[in-house]
């Protein structure tokens, strides 16, 4: 076994423990972290000009995001839901728009939607547990 396939084997056991171990609450925090994290990579690629590669990964996060829309609850979600829902649509929009454009900023633009939302699902399971 070479090292890298170790190190992937180690981060594959270790997501699946920390995926089982997660509450509802938590697995919604690390979809968006894990959508900040592909936009971030991405972007790094864009300005390497590595094409392929940052077009897999805003791939990859407007298939997270795309995910949490789809799991929205609007019979229990309300307003709040329909405005997720409108945001959610807005940023894979943006996102096809920074691969087709080859724009960092588009990219910048959803990354700090993605963490205030983010911020906001963190501050609503500090009231729950407070």
């Amino acid at each position: 076994m070479t090292r890298k396939s170790a190190i992937n084997m180690y981060s594959q056991v270790k997501t699946q423990s920390t995926l089982e171990g997660a509450s509802p609450h938590k697995l919604i925090l690390m979809l968006f972290h894990g959508a900040q994290e592909r936009l971030a990579t991405a972007k790094g690629h864009m300005q390497r000009g590595e094409i392929e590669a940052k077009s897999g990964r805003i791939d990859a996060a407007i298939k997270i995001i795309e995910g949490l829309r789809n799991n929205l609850d609007f019979k229990n979600g309300g307003e709040i839901s329909a405005n997720l829902d409108s945001l959610y649509e807005y940023m894979m929009l943006r996102l096809v728009q920074a691969n087709m454009k080859n724009d960092p900023e588009i990219i910048d633009e959803v990354l700090l939607l993605i963490k205030e939302v983010s911020e906001g699902w963190s501050e609503i399971k500090d009231q729950v547990n407070g």
